[in-house]
Protein backbone atom coordinates (compact mmCIF):
# COMPACT_ATOMS: atom_id res chain seq x y z
CA UNK A 1 0.00 0.00 0.00
CA UNK A 2 1.45 3.37 -1.05
CA UNK A 3 2.29 5.76 1.79
CA UNK A 4 -0.04 8.69 2.42
CA UNK A 5 2.17 11.63 1.48
CA UNK A 6 -0.25 14.41 0.49
CA UNK A 7 -0.01 16.16 3.86
CA UNK A 8 3.78 16.09 3.74
CA UNK A 9 3.88 17.42 0.19
CA UNK A 10 1.49 20.25 1.07
CA UNK A 11 3.64 21.27 4.03
CA UNK A 12 6.79 21.30 1.88
CA UNK A 13 5.04 23.69 -0.50
CA UNK A 14 3.84 25.85 2.39
CA UNK A 15 7.35 26.06 3.84
CA UNK A 16 9.14 26.54 0.52
CA UNK A 17 10.06 30.18 1.20
CA UNK A 18 11.57 29.23 4.57
CA UNK A 19 13.51 26.40 2.96
CA UNK A 20 14.91 28.77 0.35
CA UNK A 21 15.97 31.16 3.12
CA UNK A 22 17.74 28.29 4.87
CA UNK A 23 19.65 27.64 1.64
CA UNK A 24 20.43 31.36 1.37
CA UNK A 25 21.97 31.31 4.85
CA UNK A 26 24.07 28.29 3.98
CA UNK A 27 25.30 29.69 0.65
CA UNK A 28 26.32 32.92 2.40
CA UNK A 29 28.99 31.04 4.37
CA UNK A 30 32.02 30.77 1.99
CA UNK A 31 33.06 27.30 3.16
CA UNK A 32 35.92 26.80 0.67
CA UNK A 33 37.92 23.85 1.98
CA UNK A 34 40.84 24.22 -0.44
CA UNK A 35 41.80 27.72 0.76
CA UNK A 36 43.59 28.00 4.11
CA UNK A 37 42.23 31.51 4.69
CA UNK A 38 38.66 30.19 4.38
CA UNK A 39 39.12 27.25 6.75
CA UNK A 40 37.45 29.16 9.65
CA UNK A 41 34.40 29.62 7.39
CA UNK A 42 34.29 25.88 6.72
CA UNK A 43 34.35 25.23 10.47
CA UNK A 44 31.65 27.89 10.94
CA UNK A 45 29.52 26.10 8.35
CA UNK A 46 29.86 22.82 10.25
CA UNK A 47 28.75 24.48 13.50
CA UNK A 48 25.84 26.17 11.71
CA UNK A 49 24.69 22.83 10.33
CA UNK A 50 24.94 21.10 13.71
CA UNK A 51 22.94 23.94 15.30
CA UNK A 52 20.23 23.62 12.64
CA UNK A 53 19.97 19.88 13.29
CA UNK A 54 19.81 20.34 17.05
CA UNK A 55 16.98 22.87 16.71
CA UNK A 56 15.05 20.29 14.67
CA UNK A 57 15.35 17.75 17.47
CA UNK A 58 18.23 15.67 16.16
CA UNK A 59 21.16 14.68 18.34
CA UNK A 60 24.21 16.16 16.61
CA UNK A 61 27.90 16.14 17.35
CA UNK A 62 30.98 17.63 15.74
CA UNK A 63 33.61 14.95 15.30
CA UNK A 64 37.11 16.42 15.07
CA UNK A 65 39.56 14.82 12.62
CA UNK A 66 42.87 16.39 13.67
CA UNK A 67 45.35 18.21 11.46
CA UNK A 68 45.36 18.28 7.68
CA UNK A 69 48.26 16.16 6.46
CA UNK A 70 51.44 18.17 5.95
CA UNK A 71 50.01 21.37 7.48
CA UNK A 72 49.15 22.99 10.80
CA UNK A 73 45.55 23.45 9.68
CA UNK A 74 42.77 21.80 11.65
CA UNK A 75 40.49 19.68 9.49
CA UNK A 76 36.85 20.77 9.56
CA UNK A 77 34.70 18.60 11.82
CA UNK A 78 32.40 15.91 10.49
CA UNK A 79 28.80 16.47 11.57
CA UNK A 80 27.32 13.22 12.83
CA UNK A 81 23.63 13.29 13.70
CA UNK A 82 20.73 10.99 14.49
CA UNK A 83 17.01 11.72 14.22
CA UNK A 84 14.91 8.97 15.77
CA UNK A 85 15.89 5.84 17.67
CA UNK A 86 12.95 3.48 17.22
CA UNK A 87 14.09 -0.16 17.14
CA UNK A 88 10.96 -1.04 15.16
CA UNK A 89 11.90 1.25 12.27
CA UNK A 90 14.50 0.90 9.56
CA UNK A 91 17.54 3.14 9.80
CA UNK A 92 18.86 5.01 6.77
CA UNK A 93 22.32 6.57 6.71
CA UNK A 94 22.69 9.66 4.51
CA UNK A 95 25.86 11.47 3.47
CA UNK A 96 26.61 14.91 2.08
CA UNK A 97 29.23 17.65 2.29
CA UNK A 98 29.05 21.26 3.38
CA UNK A 99 32.25 22.59 1.79
CA UNK A 100 32.35 24.18 -1.66
CA UNK A 101 34.64 24.99 -4.57
CA UNK A 102 36.37 28.39 -4.73
CA UNK A 103 34.41 31.22 -6.35
CA UNK A 104 34.97 34.92 -7.07
CA UNK A 105 32.71 37.24 -9.04
CA UNK A 106 35.78 38.12 -11.13
CA UNK A 107 35.84 34.52 -12.37
CA UNK A 108 32.91 35.43 -14.60
CA UNK A 109 29.91 35.08 -12.30
CA UNK A 110 26.85 37.15 -13.22
CA UNK A 111 26.08 37.64 -9.52
CA UNK A 112 27.92 37.47 -6.21
CA UNK A 113 28.65 33.74 -5.77
CA UNK A 114 27.91 33.68 -2.03
CA UNK A 115 24.65 35.62 -2.31
CA UNK A 116 21.86 33.27 -3.40
CA UNK A 117 20.19 35.04 -6.33
CA UNK A 118 16.87 33.77 -7.65
CA UNK A 119 16.27 34.41 -11.35
CA UNK A 120 12.86 34.84 -12.99
CA UNK A 121 13.10 31.35 -14.48
CA UNK A 122 13.59 29.79 -11.03
CA UNK A 123 17.35 29.34 -11.17
CA UNK A 124 18.81 29.81 -7.70
CA UNK A 125 22.40 30.87 -8.37
CA UNK A 126 25.09 30.58 -5.72
CA UNK A 127 28.19 28.57 -4.92
CA UNK A 128 27.21 25.34 -3.20
CA UNK A 129 23.53 25.64 -4.10
CA UNK A 130 23.54 22.28 -5.87
CA UNK A 131 26.93 20.94 -4.71
CA UNK A 132 26.09 20.00 -2.04
CA UNK A 133 24.31 22.40 0.31
CA UNK A 134 20.90 22.16 -1.37
CA UNK A 135 20.76 18.34 -1.11
CA UNK A 136 22.17 18.36 2.45
CA UNK A 137 19.52 20.83 3.56
CA UNK A 138 16.94 18.67 1.79
CA UNK A 139 17.22 16.15 4.62
CA UNK A 140 16.83 18.87 7.28
CA UNK A 141 13.86 20.32 5.43
CA UNK A 142 12.25 16.88 5.24
CA UNK A 143 12.49 16.60 9.03
CA UNK A 144 10.98 20.06 9.51
CA UNK A 145 8.10 19.45 7.10
CA UNK A 146 7.19 16.21 8.88
CA UNK A 147 7.20 17.96 12.25
CA UNK A 148 5.13 20.87 10.93
CA UNK A 149 2.60 18.52 9.32
CA UNK A 150 2.33 16.36 12.44
CA UNK A 151 3.35 13.29 10.45
CA UNK A 152 5.45 10.61 12.11
CA UNK A 153 8.92 10.31 10.62
CA UNK A 154 8.99 6.90 8.92
CA UNK A 155 12.59 5.83 9.69
CA UNK A 156 15.53 6.53 11.93
CA UNK A 157 17.84 8.90 10.08
CA UNK A 158 21.61 8.82 10.53
CA UNK A 159 23.53 11.72 8.99
CA UNK A 160 27.19 12.14 8.09
CA UNK A 161 28.10 15.55 6.65
CA UNK A 162 31.76 16.39 5.99
CA UNK A 163 33.65 19.60 5.23
CA UNK A 164 36.56 18.45 3.05
CA UNK A 165 34.95 16.69 0.08
CA UNK A 166 36.11 19.30 -2.42
CA UNK A 167 39.69 18.88 -1.22
CA UNK A 168 40.16 15.15 -0.89
CA UNK A 169 38.03 14.20 2.14
CA UNK A 170 41.07 14.01 4.44
CA UNK A 171 40.36 11.84 7.46
CA UNK A 172 36.86 10.78 6.40
CA UNK A 173 37.63 7.19 5.40
CA UNK A 174 39.22 6.51 8.78
CA UNK A 175 36.17 7.88 10.59
CA UNK A 176 33.70 5.88 8.48
CA UNK A 177 35.68 2.67 8.90
CA UNK A 178 35.94 3.25 12.65
CA UNK A 179 32.21 3.96 12.99
CA UNK A 180 30.93 1.35 10.50
CA UNK A 181 30.04 -1.03 13.31
CA UNK A 182 29.55 1.67 15.97
CA UNK A 183 27.72 4.93 15.18
CA UNK A 184 26.51 3.51 11.85
CA UNK A 185 25.94 -0.01 13.16
CA UNK A 186 22.14 -0.05 12.81
CA UNK A 187 22.06 1.39 9.28
CA UNK A 188 19.97 -0.76 6.94
CA UNK A 189 20.97 1.11 3.78
CA UNK A 190 22.85 4.21 2.66
CA UNK A 191 21.67 7.13 0.51
CA UNK A 192 23.92 9.81 -1.00
CA UNK A 193 22.60 12.89 -2.78
CA UNK A 194 25.71 14.37 -4.37
CA UNK A 195 25.23 13.81 -8.09
CA UNK A 196 22.91 14.96 -10.88
CA UNK A 197 20.32 13.92 -13.40
CA UNK A 198 21.67 12.85 -16.76
CA UNK A 199 19.65 15.60 -18.43
CA UNK A 200 17.21 18.28 -17.33
CA UNK A 201 13.79 16.64 -17.68
CA UNK A 202 13.96 13.10 -16.29
CA UNK A 203 15.16 12.04 -12.83
CA UNK A 204 17.50 9.11 -12.35
CA UNK A 205 18.91 6.73 -9.77
CA UNK A 206 22.62 5.99 -9.95
CA UNK A 207 24.10 2.56 -9.25
CA UNK A 208 27.68 2.85 -10.52
CA UNK A 209 30.68 5.20 -10.58
CA UNK A 210 34.03 5.07 -12.31
CA UNK A 211 37.16 5.16 -10.18
CA UNK A 212 40.08 7.53 -10.71
CA UNK A 213 43.82 6.84 -10.76
CA UNK A 214 45.83 10.07 -11.01
CA UNK A 215 49.46 10.00 -12.20
CA UNK A 216 52.49 12.25 -12.42
CA UNK A 217 55.40 11.98 -14.87
CA UNK A 218 58.48 14.01 -13.96
CA UNK A 219 61.28 14.61 -16.45
CA UNK A 220 64.37 16.53 -15.28
CA UNK A 221 67.74 17.36 -16.78
CA UNK A 222 69.56 20.71 -16.36
CA UNK A 223 70.32 21.99 -12.88
CA UNK A 224 68.32 25.17 -13.54
CA UNK A 225 66.02 26.72 -16.15
CA UNK A 226 67.88 27.69 -19.32
CA UNK A 227 67.72 30.44 -21.97
CA UNK A 228 66.75 28.90 -25.31
CA UNK A 229 68.91 31.37 -27.21
CA UNK A 230 72.01 30.26 -25.36
CA UNK A 231 71.28 26.57 -24.75
CA UNK A 232 68.70 25.67 -27.40
CA UNK A 233 70.12 22.89 -29.57
CA UNK A 234 72.86 22.01 -27.08
CA UNK A 235 70.90 20.37 -24.25
CA UNK A 236 68.27 17.64 -24.33
CA UNK A 237 65.12 19.35 -23.14
CA UNK A 238 62.86 17.77 -20.48
CA UNK A 239 59.75 19.35 -21.99
CA UNK A 240 60.36 17.70 -25.36
CA UNK A 241 60.71 14.29 -23.73
CA UNK A 242 57.64 14.78 -21.56
CA UNK A 243 55.40 15.83 -24.45
CA UNK A 244 56.50 12.81 -26.49
CA UNK A 245 55.80 10.45 -23.59
CA UNK A 246 52.38 11.99 -22.84
CA UNK A 247 51.42 11.86 -26.52
CA UNK A 248 51.95 8.09 -26.41
CA UNK A 249 49.27 7.49 -23.77
CA UNK A 250 46.06 8.10 -25.70
CA UNK A 251 44.96 8.88 -29.26
CA UNK A 252 42.62 11.56 -30.64
CA UNK A 253 39.58 9.30 -30.33
CA UNK A 254 40.26 8.52 -26.68
CA UNK A 255 41.71 5.05 -27.26
CA UNK A 256 44.05 4.17 -24.38
CA UNK A 257 47.37 3.07 -25.90
CA UNK A 258 48.79 1.43 -22.76
CA UNK A 259 48.72 -2.36 -23.27
CA UNK A 260 46.72 -4.32 -20.70
CA UNK A 261 44.41 -1.51 -19.56
CA UNK A 262 41.37 -2.17 -21.74
CA UNK A 263 41.91 -5.92 -21.48
CA UNK A 264 40.91 -5.77 -17.78
CA UNK A 265 37.44 -4.35 -18.50
CA UNK A 266 34.46 -6.58 -17.71
CA UNK A 267 32.66 -7.69 -20.89
CA UNK A 268 29.22 -6.22 -21.45
CA UNK A 269 26.23 -8.51 -20.96
CA UNK A 270 23.02 -8.59 -22.96
CA UNK A 271 21.13 -7.34 -19.90
CA UNK A 272 23.45 -4.34 -19.56
CA UNK A 273 23.14 -3.61 -23.28
CA UNK A 274 19.38 -3.27 -22.84
CA UNK A 275 19.68 -0.76 -19.98
CA UNK A 276 20.89 1.94 -22.38
CA UNK A 277 18.01 1.78 -24.86
CA UNK A 278 15.36 3.80 -23.03
CA UNK A 279 17.57 6.24 -21.14
CA UNK A 280 16.48 9.86 -21.68
CA UNK A 281 19.59 11.25 -23.35
CA UNK A 282 20.26 12.86 -26.70
CA UNK A 283 23.44 13.77 -28.50
CA UNK A 284 22.05 17.30 -28.80
CA UNK A 285 22.07 17.58 -25.00
CA UNK A 286 25.72 16.56 -24.97
CA UNK A 287 26.53 19.03 -27.75
CA UNK A 288 24.89 21.79 -25.70
CA UNK A 289 26.98 20.84 -22.66
CA UNK A 290 30.18 20.79 -24.75
CA UNK A 291 29.35 23.97 -26.61
CA UNK A 292 30.47 22.12 -29.74
CA UNK A 293 29.91 18.96 -31.77
CA UNK A 294 33.37 17.53 -31.08
CA UNK A 295 32.09 14.22 -29.73
CA UNK A 296 34.00 11.00 -30.40
CA UNK A 297 30.85 9.00 -31.11
CA UNK A 298 27.72 9.93 -33.04
CA UNK A 299 25.22 7.69 -31.21
CA UNK A 300 23.78 7.63 -27.69
CA UNK A 301 24.66 4.10 -26.63
CA UNK A 302 28.34 4.28 -27.59
CA UNK A 303 28.62 7.67 -25.90
CA UNK A 304 27.03 6.52 -22.64
CA UNK A 305 29.16 3.39 -22.57
CA UNK A 306 32.28 5.50 -23.08
CA UNK A 307 31.20 7.73 -20.21
CA UNK A 308 30.03 5.10 -17.74
CA UNK A 309 31.36 1.60 -18.28
CA UNK A 310 34.58 2.03 -20.27
CA UNK A 311 37.85 3.52 -18.99
CA UNK A 312 39.17 6.85 -20.24
CA UNK A 313 42.55 8.57 -20.06
CA UNK A 314 42.77 12.36 -19.85
CA UNK A 315 45.81 14.65 -19.94
CA UNK A 316 45.46 17.45 -17.39
CA UNK A 317 48.50 19.70 -17.47
CA UNK A 318 52.22 20.25 -17.14
CA UNK A 319 53.68 21.71 -13.96
CA UNK A 320 56.88 23.72 -14.25
CA UNK A 321 56.27 24.89 -17.82
CA UNK A 322 55.65 28.49 -18.84
CA UNK A 323 51.89 29.06 -19.13
CA UNK A 324 51.33 32.80 -18.61
CA UNK A 325 50.32 35.16 -21.44
CA UNK A 326 53.12 36.47 -23.64
CA UNK A 327 56.37 34.92 -24.86
CA UNK A 328 59.09 33.63 -22.59
CA UNK A 329 62.03 31.79 -24.10
CA UNK A 330 62.76 29.52 -21.17
CA UNK A 331 63.80 25.87 -21.25
CA UNK A 332 62.39 24.39 -18.02
CA UNK A 333 64.85 22.26 -16.09
CA UNK A 334 62.12 20.02 -14.70
CA UNK A 335 58.53 19.46 -15.79
CA UNK A 336 55.81 17.25 -14.37
CA UNK A 337 52.98 16.02 -16.56
CA UNK A 338 49.68 15.02 -14.99
CA UNK A 339 47.06 12.61 -16.29
CA UNK A 340 44.36 10.32 -14.96
CA UNK A 341 42.60 7.11 -15.89
CA UNK A 342 38.93 6.67 -15.01
CA UNK A 343 38.66 3.03 -14.03
CA UNK A 344 35.77 0.56 -14.34
CA UNK A 345 34.94 -3.03 -13.42
CA UNK A 346 37.05 -5.22 -13.33
CA UNK A 347 40.15 -3.03 -13.32
CA UNK A 348 42.50 -3.50 -10.36
CA UNK A 349 44.32 -0.48 -8.90
CA UNK A 350 47.70 -2.16 -8.36
CA UNK A 351 47.70 -3.91 -11.72
CA UNK A 352 46.72 -0.70 -13.52
CA UNK A 353 49.43 1.28 -11.72
CA UNK A 354 52.03 -1.32 -12.67
CA UNK A 355 50.96 -1.31 -16.33
CA UNK A 356 51.06 2.49 -16.49
CA UNK A 357 54.48 2.88 -14.85
CA UNK A 358 56.12 0.13 -16.90
CA UNK A 359 54.72 1.51 -20.15
CA UNK A 360 55.81 5.09 -19.42
CA UNK A 361 59.30 3.94 -18.46
CA UNK A 362 59.53 1.82 -21.63
CA UNK A 363 58.44 4.69 -23.91
CA UNK A 364 60.97 7.02 -22.27
CA UNK A 365 63.75 4.45 -22.59
CA UNK A 366 63.11 4.20 -26.34
CA UNK A 367 63.68 7.98 -26.67
CA UNK A 368 67.32 7.45 -25.77
CA UNK A 369 67.31 10.62 -23.68
CA UNK A 370 69.98 11.53 -21.12
CA UNK A 371 67.32 13.19 -18.96
CA UNK A 372 65.82 11.47 -15.91
CA UNK A 373 62.23 10.22 -15.62
CA UNK A 374 60.08 9.41 -12.62
CA UNK A 375 56.46 8.21 -12.80
CA UNK A 376 54.11 7.54 -9.89
CA UNK A 377 50.42 7.43 -8.92
CA UNK A 378 49.45 10.54 -6.93
CA UNK A 379 46.22 9.03 -5.66
CA UNK A 380 43.79 6.29 -6.57
CA UNK A 381 40.11 5.62 -6.02
CA UNK A 382 38.28 2.44 -6.93
CA UNK A 383 35.19 2.08 -9.09
CA UNK A 384 31.84 1.22 -7.51
CA UNK A 385 28.80 -0.69 -8.77
CA UNK A 386 25.75 -1.60 -6.65
CA UNK A 387 22.75 -3.78 -7.37
CA UNK A 388 19.84 -1.69 -8.72
CA UNK A 389 17.54 -4.61 -7.87
CA UNK A 390 17.91 -3.98 -4.11
CA UNK A 391 14.91 -2.83 -2.03
CA UNK A 392 16.75 0.47 -1.43
CA UNK A 393 16.57 1.24 -5.17
CA UNK A 394 13.02 -0.11 -5.46
CA UNK A 395 11.86 2.33 -2.77
CA UNK A 396 13.65 5.24 -4.44
CA UNK A 397 12.14 4.35 -7.82
CA UNK A 398 8.61 4.35 -6.38
CA UNK A 399 9.23 7.66 -4.62
CA UNK A 400 10.57 9.19 -7.83
CA UNK A 401 7.52 8.10 -9.79
CA UNK A 402 5.24 9.44 -7.03
CA UNK A 403 6.89 12.90 -6.98
CA UNK A 404 7.89 13.38 -10.61
CA UNK A 405 5.23 11.23 -12.32
CA UNK A 406 7.76 9.21 -14.32
CA UNK A 407 9.87 6.10 -13.78
CA UNK A 408 13.52 7.07 -13.23
CA UNK A 409 16.40 6.10 -15.47
CA UNK A 410 18.93 3.78 -13.88
CA UNK A 411 22.31 5.27 -14.64
CA UNK A 412 25.99 5.06 -13.90
CA UNK A 413 28.30 8.08 -13.64
CA UNK A 414 31.56 8.84 -15.34
CA UNK A 415 32.91 10.68 -12.32
CA UNK A 416 34.03 9.42 -8.93
CA UNK A 417 32.62 9.71 -5.42
CA UNK A 418 35.11 7.62 -3.43
CA UNK A 419 33.12 7.79 -0.20
CA UNK A 420 30.42 5.65 -1.85
CA UNK A 421 32.63 2.57 -1.83
CA UNK A 422 33.90 3.40 1.66
CA UNK A 423 30.36 3.38 3.07
CA UNK A 424 29.56 0.14 1.28
CA UNK A 425 32.64 -1.61 2.63
CA UNK A 426 32.40 -0.19 6.16
CA UNK A 427 28.70 -0.92 6.66
CA UNK A 428 28.18 -3.88 4.35
CA UNK A 429 24.95 -2.24 3.16
CA UNK A 430 23.53 -1.23 -0.22
CA UNK A 431 24.38 2.33 -1.29
CA UNK A 432 22.08 4.43 -3.48
CA UNK A 433 22.84 7.70 -5.26
CA UNK A 434 19.68 9.83 -5.31
CA UNK A 435 20.29 13.14 -7.13
CA UNK A 436 18.41 16.38 -6.59
CA UNK A 437 19.92 18.66 -9.25
CA UNK A 438 20.08 18.44 -13.03
CA UNK A 439 22.88 18.20 -15.58
CA UNK A 440 22.95 21.95 -16.24
CA UNK A 441 23.63 23.03 -12.65
CA UNK A 442 27.32 23.77 -13.26
CA UNK A 443 28.49 22.44 -9.91
CA UNK A 444 32.17 23.42 -10.20
CA UNK A 445 31.68 26.19 -12.70
CA UNK A 446 30.69 29.83 -12.72
CA UNK A 447 27.01 30.64 -12.09
CA UNK A 448 26.38 27.36 -10.24
CA UNK A 449 22.65 27.00 -9.70
CA UNK A 450 19.92 24.76 -8.36
CA UNK A 451 16.50 25.14 -9.93
CA UNK A 452 13.82 26.06 -7.40
CA UNK A 453 11.63 23.27 -8.77
CA UNK A 454 14.37 20.68 -8.26
CA UNK A 455 14.99 21.92 -4.72
CA UNK A 456 11.36 21.89 -3.57
CA UNK A 457 10.37 18.71 -5.42
CA UNK A 458 13.68 17.22 -4.28
CA UNK A 459 12.68 17.77 -0.65
CA UNK A 460 9.46 15.93 -1.38
CA UNK A 461 11.46 13.15 -3.03
CA UNK A 462 13.80 12.66 -0.08
CA UNK A 463 10.89 12.42 2.33
CA UNK A 464 8.89 10.14 0.03
CA UNK A 465 11.92 7.88 -0.39
CA UNK A 466 12.10 7.41 3.38
CA UNK A 467 8.39 6.48 3.51
CA UNK A 468 8.75 3.93 0.73
CA UNK A 469 11.92 2.57 2.35
CA UNK A 470 9.92 1.98 5.54
CA UNK A 471 7.41 -0.21 3.65
CA UNK A 472 9.50 -1.87 0.94
CA UNK A 473 9.84 -5.65 1.50
CA UNK A 474 13.39 -6.98 1.69
CA UNK A 475 14.30 -8.86 -1.48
Amino acid sequence: MAPQLDGYFQKVDALSDAFIERLREAVAIPSISSEAARRPDVVRMGHWLADQLTKLGASAELRELGKQEGTDLDLPPVVLARYGNDKNKRTILVYGHYDVQPAEKSDGWDTEPFDLTIKEDGRMCGRGSTDDKGPVLGWLNAIEAHKAAGIEFPVNLLMCFEGMEEYGSDGLDDLINAEGKKYFADADAVCISDNYWLGTEKPCLTYGLRGCNYYSIEVSGPGADLHSGVFGGTAQEPMTDLVRVMASLVDTDGKILIPGIVEQVAPITAEEHGLYDNIAFTMETLHDSLGSKTTIFEDKKSTLMARWRNPSLSLHGIEGAFSAPGAKTVIPAKVTGKFSIRTVPNMEIDKTNDLVCRYVEDVFKKLGSKNTLKVWPQHTGNWWVASPNHWNFAAAAKATERVWGVKPDFTREGGSIPVTLTFEQATGKNVLLLPMGSSTDGAHSINEKLDKRNYIEGIKLLGAYLHYVAEEPIN
